[in-house]
């Protein structure tokens, strides 16, 4: 490897004349282990120049004066472009020039020419400066400038101005073209490339055309002011940019044409792997194809062999005679050797033929084999069956498989909602490495225990080609059939009607004169705080089912549900109290269900009673009366003396009668949960309204998140049934769980199924739950976290005897507290009190609410072992009033601050064993020594505290008065000022309620 370092590259040094053509120049010698050394090289070159021919010289370059370009372009910019665009307006001479692309050669050969031209020149004409030289001086550096990388130190920058002054003037007579035929001349002294020299003279031409050009124009008038260290300069400089530009091309061209060669030699080796991996796939299917070929023959020759053997061995005596040749005919054919050569035979037979040692092998003494039945002692033992399967495989591995790439399995792949890449892979029977890289192809980085999502997963089936089979885990609910029944097998069925109201409205009594029962009298503080299901005939002989909805506030949902499951709702309102907030709410229930409304104005009987108050009061909810010209139904009732029921009874068939309501009995159940509740001795109880086909014992149904087997049907009287049809209520036992309040009950076919969907609906109930928040920002959870700490909190565990009823406290705790004191739920259900129960009210420090339950034994001995407090209530009014004054007793003491006066410091003192004194006069009010005080400087608060002493004169007052002087003393402060304000208030602390 060698470099050439170009001695002009180096700042410090200026160009010189080198007599004889010598050009110097560095190259890097390499030698083993890697060891270089740098010499210098001189070349010399000797041309003997004319005086005849350096004339002759000289035209090549003003031949293209001829044509004067008008516009004067610079000369630097231009001189890059031409070279390129020189060959196109004289395509005659530019054919055997082709290989121009490659110049680097020829013209660092030629330039050693030009300063020998140069010095012959100057020494011809050195007493001949005239101005017409000082124009011609930039065209001397255009023609140098071709040569990339070697101008710089080959070029004669003071000798080139001369020899152009010399150009215009041997230049004119010789315009014509013949100056280009005589270029061929001027490179022959150069062996190298004499092709190439014409293309650098025709490529200058046109640029010392154009120098002359500018030579005769305004350039002779400038460079007359120039000094020659000036013009050396500059004519240097110009070279340099010059040479750097052709440097600069050379090295993108030679930089193209080297990665093009790359590219060709890529694709070349690219080719060449491809045919190479075709030819050897041939070959090794013309092998393996002759290789099976030939083993079937070796088979067909080998059955052949067996089959003749078996035949001699048949044959008796007269297989064992050595003399017959019919043995000899047939193993001819198989060793393939000639009757009449014996001896051929002889060489090859006693390979495989071993006499047996000690007169026969002892151990197949008693078996047969081919060996021994195909004839004489000279058969040995052969290959076996095993070693030939063996080899197969062998050969198999060795050539890549016999029968080439085994046809692509298409299976159909099952892909639900999450997969893991493992099972996706078992499931297409892929490899798990492949799975993998197919995703990392897709962008997608995962590990094969990690999960990717349904449409992930059908992109990979599809890209493997398999068939995808998309299913959910949803699925499981179609088991859940939605059919629509059939006009013909649809049969009437008893209205639902839904009694609801404010609370002390009187709907449990209207329903009691109704049954003709006293279940008001059973209820706690005489409210409902149960959901009631009922059904009752009447005279006839048709049936009404009545649900009786709770009117407390607390009981929002059950009115709610029992708004969506019904067909009729009864408004009561009582005569002498008119509407009221819970009477609105059933309204605003029943107008959201799309229901409608019968009203019954209850207790007509009090002498208070305004019915017409009632059916104004309703205008204002837009429920418009019958006797006020509207659509709305409406009965006047007492329920305690039994005015109107009658009236009451026919509205609601009445209104049964124009709604037509039907439903099919002969299909599977499927009905509405009421309300659900936790029963010592039987389990979970639901109480269900059947609202499509017949619910029966021993039908297995699931009901939200929990599934059962009907084990028992209770209808409202008490009494067990085999089947409940369309609105019927029934208490239905059997549930592995409670369920919720206002779930669905569905019967389905089988056990699987019902447990399968309840678990799938546990499994989202969780998914939800734990999700609850995980979408707040960040920001949201900061700001929640310091809300958080400001609030005091009072945990409770709530249990109930019905799911209705824990639902109702929830929503009652919820809506107590404020922003510093809330009621915090830890735990909610229906049955008694339980030791678990006690262990969470322990851990968490909250008192235990037991609602129309009781604690067992052990819960309670458990609870007085750990100090948990248990508190029974039978009514939620009781309930919600205590846990109110209890969350009070959390808020902190408001305190009040009373301003009672104003003073002013006038004078500072310093006494010995009190400290600083201020001596103050009262403003404003009244100064007292109980009072607190703050010290204001400039309007600005600087201390708050108390007074230490208070005096007057000499004596310790309690109090001063306005206008009096007085000295302060303040506790554990004494930074007092001349000027500074007293402020005196007093403190009183206000105790708060929620």
């Amino acid at each position: 490897m060698s470099d050439n370092e170009d001695d002009s590259g180096k700042g410090g040094r200026t160009i010189s004349l080198r007599g004889g053509g010598t050009e110097t120049s560095r190259v890097r010698q390499s030698f083993s282990h890697g060891r270089t050394k740098s010499v210098v090289v001189e070349k010399k070159r000797k041309r003997m120049v004319v005086p005849g021919q350096g004339g002759g010289v000289k035209p090549i370059v003003p031949k293209p004066v001829a044509p004067p370009p008008a516009p004067p372009a610079p000369p630097v910019s231009e001189a890059p472009a031409k070279p390129k665009a020189a060959p196109a307006p004289k395509p005659a001479p530019m054919p055997a020039p082709a290989p121009a692309p490659k110049p680097t050669a020829p013209e660092a050969a030629t330039k050693p020419s030009a300063p020998a031209t140069a010095e012959k020149a100057k020494a011809e004409a050195p007493p001949a400066p005239t101005p017409k030289t000082e124009p011609q001086k930039p065209a001397a550096p255009e023609p140098a400038a071709k040569a990339p990388e070697e101008v710089k130190p080959v070029e004669a920058k003071p000798a080139a101005p001369e020899p152009a002054a010399d150009k215009p003037a041997e230049a004119k007579p010789a315009e014509t073209p013949p100056p280009v035929a005589k270029a061929p001349a001027r490179p022959a002294k150069p062996a190298p490339a004499p092709a190439r020299r014409p293309a650098a003279p025709a490529g200058r031409a046109p640029e010392q055309r154009r120098g002359g050009a500018r030579g005769r124009g305004e350039k002779p008038a400038m460079l007359k002011s120039l000094s020659k260290e000036e013009y050396e300069r500059r004519i240097k400089a110009l070279q340099a940019a010059k040479a750097d530009e052709g440097a600069r091309r050379e090295r993108d061209a030679e930089e193209a044409r080297r990665r093009e060669e790359e590219r060709e030699a890529r694709r070349a080796e690219l080719e060449e792997a491809r045919r190479r991996e075709e030819e050897e796939a041939i070959r090794v299917e013309r092998e393996e194809a002759e290789r099976i070929e030939r083993e079937k023959k070796e088979e067909a020759a080998r059955a052949r062999a067996a089959a003749a053997n078996a035949k001699s061995n048949q044959s008796g005596p007269a297989a064992l005679d050595p003399s017959g040749p019919p043995p000899e005919d047939d193993r001819g054919p198989k060793r393939r050797t000639s009757l009449g050569a014996p001896a051929g035979d002889a060489k090859r037979q006693p390979p495989p033929s071993r006499t047996p040692r000690d007169g026969g092998d002892r151990r197949r003494s008693g078996k047969l084999t081919i060996a021994q039945a195909t004839g004489d002692n000279e058969q040995g033992r052969q290959r076996s069956l095993a070693a030939m399967r063996r080899r197969q495989q062998r050969d198999k591995r060795k050539g890549g498989g016999s029968g080439g790439e085994r046809e692509k399995v298409v299976r159909d792949v099952v892909i639900p909602d999450i997969i893991t890449v493992q099972e996706l892979a078992n499931r297409m029977a892929e490899r798990v490495a492949d799975v993998i890289k197919a995703l990392m192809a897709n962008g997608i980085m995962a590990t094969q225990n990690q999960s990717i999502d349904a449409d992930t997963a059908e992109l990979l089936v599809a890209e493997f080609g398999h068939k995808v089979n998309r299913v959910s885990e949803s699925d499981v609910e179609t088991a859940i059939t939605t059919v629509e029944d059939d006009e013909e097998a649809m049969q009437p069925r008893a209205p639902v009607v839904t009694v609801m109201g404010h609370v002390d409205h009187g709907k449990t009594s209207v329903l009691d004169a109704l049954r003709k029962t006293t279940v008001v009298a059973g209820e706690a503080g005489g409210i409902t705080q149960h959901i009631g299901a009922y059904q009752i005939e009447v005279q006839s002989g048709q049936k009404i089912t009545f649900l009786d909805t709770p009117g407390h506030a607390a009981f929002t949902s059950m009115r709610a549900r029992g708004a969506h499951v019904t067909d009729i709702v009864v408004l009561v309102v009582a005569a002498d109290d008119a509407v009221m907030p819970q009477t609105v709410e059933a309204i605003n229930h029943a107008k959201a269900a799309e229901v409608p409304i019968i009203v019954a104005i209850n207790k007509i009987d009090l002498p208070a009673a305004d019915p017409k108050k009632v059916r104004t009061d309703l205008l204002q909810h837009n429920v418009i009366v019958e006797e006020m010209s509207g659509d709305v139904l409406d009965v006047e009732v007492s329920a305690v003396k039994g005015t109107g029921l009658d009236k009451l009874v026919d509205a609601i068939l009445l209104q049964a009668e124009l709604l037509d309501l039907k439903a099919n009995p002969d299909r599977a159940a499927e009905g509405a949960v009421v309300e659900a509740q936790l029963d010592v001795g039987r389990g979970p109880v639901a109480t269900v309204l059947v609202q499509k086909g017949t619910l029966r014992t021993g039908d297995i149904f699931v009901v939200g998140e929990q599934w059962g087997k009907v084990r028992a049907l209770i209808d409202d009287k008490g009494d067990r049934v085999k089947e409940a049809g369309p609105s019927v209520p029934v208490e239905v036992l059997g549930l592995n769980g409670t369920p919720q309040a206002g779930d669905v009950l569905n019967v389905v076919s089988g056990e699987t199924e019902a447990r399968e969907i309840a678990d799938y609906r546990q499994r989202k109930a969780r998914e939800l739950q734990g999700n609850i928040g995980s979408g707040a920002s960040l920001d949201q959870l900061l700001a929640q976290a310091k809300a958080n700490q400001a609030v005091s909190e009072l945990p409770i565990v709530v249990k109930s005897d019905v799911q209705g009823s824990a639902e109702a406290i929830v929503q009652a705790m919820d809506k107590l507290g404020n922003d510093e004191v809330k009621v915090r739920v830890l735990h909610s259900g229906v049955g008694a009190i339980t030791e678990s129960d006690v262990t969470l009210a322990e851990a968490s420090g909250a008192p235990i609410i037991g609602f129309n339950v009781r604690a067992n034994a052990p819960a309670r001995t458990s609870a007085q072992q750990k100090g948990v407090e248990i508190r029974y209530y039978s009514i939620i009014y009781n309930l919600v009033d205590d846990i109110k004054a209890a969350a009070s007793g959390l808020l902190s003491d408001e305190v009040r601050e009373t301003f009672i006066g104003y003073a002013t410091i006038k004078e500072v003192f310093k006494i010995t064993g009190t400290g600083k004194v201020a001596g103050c006069i009262v403003t404003e009010g009244v100064a007292r020594r109980s009072a607190g005080v703050r010290l204001l400087r400039d309007n600005v608060v600087i201390h708050t505290g108390k007074l230490k002493t208070l005096k007057r004169f000499k004596d310790e007052v309690k109090e001063v008065q306005v206008s009096q002087e007085c000295g302060m003393a303040f506790e554990n402060y004494e930074d007092i000022r001349e000027g500074d304000v007293i402020e005196i208030f007093e403190t009183e602390t206000i105790e708060r309620t929620l």
